[in-house]
């Protein structure tokens, strides 16, 4: 699951003006969760919420277009360059004017572009399907939660971090359990790892009050989707890839759910008060 993908050449008879959309179906789910959890974050949805969701997704397809032609970069490919700047330009148009109501948003963006700028050159050189490309991939995408949030309230909090990494570990799961699907990386070892580090991440954000329990007990559906997963092992391992897909996407539904709860029982409770 990485933005990064291989496309054919555009066939005889194709013109520049269609538009192209990333396939990376995973990473649309990624985008709209975390998004979503930044969205209960804040508590409210206005119109600034529904342009930061325009500029996360312009901005990650921007990505496909013009990382494709840096892979394909001997020849120039005018239907990449042409959509890749418009997608990119909606999404810096956009980013402009949140920055210009809420400035904080300045250090969201200085991390997608170091992101990107690390994507583009592990796609330059080969590398895009490396692990720690994919986890720096699946990092940016999850800042969709605190632009959510910023964008909307105009604020930050050391809690907004927290989710950020809860998002984070959480989706970065599936690099590791994808990758059993492989006969190169088809050891338990890195998996059994990352998921005990990722436990102990979470439970150290809990102890210090960067993420509440039941936000914190999210994470625990992860753990359940990996232990289906070493229970179902050869059938993982063969299944379609449609199946795959349905087990990751229902996966970050259950993780969505509690955290709403929790976030948006916060706001509910404190409006109550002020009554």
């Amino acid at each position: 699951m990485t933005t990064a993908t291989s496309q054919p050449s555009i066939p005889h008879g194709k013109s520049w003006y269609i538009p192209t959309f990333s396939p990376e179906h995973g990473v649309y789910v990624v985008l709209l969760v975390s998004f979503f959890t930044g969205a209960a974050f804040a508590g409210q949805w206005n119109w600034n919420t529904t342009l930061a969701l325009i500029c996360a997704f312009a901005g990650f397809q921007a990505e496909h277009p013009l990382t494709l032609q840096i892979k394909q970069r001997r020849s120039w490919k005018p239907q990449f360059l042409v959509w890749g700047g418009l997608y990119a330009g909606i999404a810096l148009g956009i980013a402009g004017y949140l920055f210009w109501q809420t400035p904080m948003l300045l250090w969201l963006y200085l991390g997608a572009i170091a992101a990107f700028l690390i994507d583009s050159m592990a796609v330059f050189y080969r590398r895009q399907r490396s692990i720690w490309n994919e986890l720096v991939t699946f990092a940016a995408v999850c800042l969709s939660a605190p632009l959510a949030a910023i964008a909307t309230t105009g604020t930050v909090s050391i809690a907004l971090l927290g989710l950020w990494l809860l998002n984070t570990l959480f989706f970065s799961s599936a690099v590791f359990t994808v990758k059993l699907r492989k006969h190169q990386t088809a050891s338990l070892a890195p998996s059994l790892v990352y998921h005990a580090t990722a436990t102990l991440i979470v439970l150290g954000l809990w102890y210090l009050g960067w993420l509440s329990k039941l936000t914190a007990i999210a994470f625990g559906v992860a753990l359940l989707k990996f232990w289906f997963i070493v229970w179902r092992l050869q059938w993982y391992k063969t299944t379609k890839i449609q199946n795959v897909a349905f087990l990751e996407t229902v996966s970050a539904i259950l993780f969505l759910m509690p955290i709403a709860f929790a976030l948006l029982t916060v706001h509910t409770g404190a409006v109550l008060q002020s009554l």
